[in-house]
């Protein structure tokens, strides 16, 4: 059985748009970079690990806004 496309799922679509993983990438970056600050400034790290996946859910939807 031989498939057409480039064997990506979805017939040869790319799972993300470039803005999606633009996107993404920003919102990780962030989170990591305050989740490492919080870790710095003597947080436990449930704390510091929770600050960066706030930061993250936000970053989502604060570059989501701004990257049109």
């Amino acid at each position: 059985m031989s498939r057409s496309g480039s064997g990506r799922p979805g017939g040869g679509r790319p799972l993300l748009t470039q803005r999606a993983a633009l996107v993404f990438l920003l919102a990780a970056l962030a989170g990591a970079g305050a989740g490492v600050l919080a870790a710095l400034a003597g947080s436990a790290w449930p704390v510091a690990v929770s600050a960066g996946a706030g930061t993250a859910a936000s970053g989502v939807l604060f570059f989501k806004e701004i990257i049109g």
